[in-house]
């Protein structure tokens, strides 16, 4: 049975968790899942004091003593998850942003391969789309597949054609997810996210050193040799990419 997680980053138990309600009754009409709600504002987590300790010597070394692992096993225990929260002032809530800034360091060492993410966005008028892409973006570089997320208008009172719409949003996003949720084989990265791991790879090869824990993380993983994070066939032209990627790496190495 496949486990999923929803991270909800509302204060309040109202049109965010509904609408994950409905993800999940969606996604259970499909098989059998075991849902795990998490409420950020139950945890806690302190602000990050931008040390950098969890870059350069590993996340052991962060000072802060919070729920930050708690939260990370969580994600580490499930197949796929949900962030959902609503839009505050153009952007995830508080505790949700707060969360993502004590993961930083995952973004280095991305983890979370083979499982899925999606995200809900709520919200009264306009913006959550630039909030969908962002958390987007932060799935892929955790390592997730990322399914499309869905935004939601629910300002209230929340009129009976906004709450149909809401309910179609919420079924293709939950259709999207179960897609590949269920799909067995590793996706062939998009040219976009081999450059960002052969430019990275090969610029902290050069630039650090055994010092450091990312320099160390990199070398036991093997991926300084590697064509991606995990074992893929790349097609004549990405192999190609990879070995002009890994040029342009080297060079801005030099320049710093």
């Amino acid at each position: 049975m496949k486990k999923i997680t929803a991270f909800i980053g509302s204060a309040r138990k109202k049109a965010t968790y509904e609408a994950v309600r409905e993800f999940e009754q969606n996604l259970k009409s499909y098989t059998d899942i075991e849902f795990e709600y998490v409420f950020l504002k139950d945890y806690r987590i302190e602000f990050c004091r931008g040390c950098k300790l969890c870059f350069n010597k590993g996340e052991d070394h962060c000072p802060l003593r919070d729920d930050r692992d708690l939260l990370i096993e969580k994600m580490e225990d499930s197949d796929g998850v949900i962030f959902a929260t609503p839009n505050y002032s153009f952007h995830v809530s508080a505790p949700m942003k707060n969360l993502l800034d004590r993961i930083a360091f995952l973004l280095h060492r991305p983890c979370f391969f083979g499982k899925v993410f999606t995200s809900i966005v709520t919200q009264g008028i306009f913006g959550g789309n630039s909030i969908i892409k962002y958390l987007g973006n932060m799935g892929e570089n955790l390592g997730y597949r990322v399914t499309k997320g869905c935004v939601l208008n629910t300002l209230e009172p929340t009129a009976k054609s906004a709450q149909e719409k809401n309910s179609l949003e919420i079924k293709k996003a939950a259709a999207r997810f179960y897609r590949v949720l269920v799909r067995q084989a590793a996706p062939t990265p998009s040219l976009f996210r081999l450059m960002m791991f052969r430019i990275s790879r090969t610029r902290m090869k050069e630039m650090l050193s055994e010092e450091y824990y990312d320099y160390r993380h990199y070398k036991a993983k093997g991926w300084f040799e590697s064509d991606y994070y995990y074992d893929v066939t790349l097609k004549p032209f990405k192999k190609l990419m990879g070995w002009i990627f890994d040029l342009a790496g080297h060079r801005l190495a030099k320049q710093n």
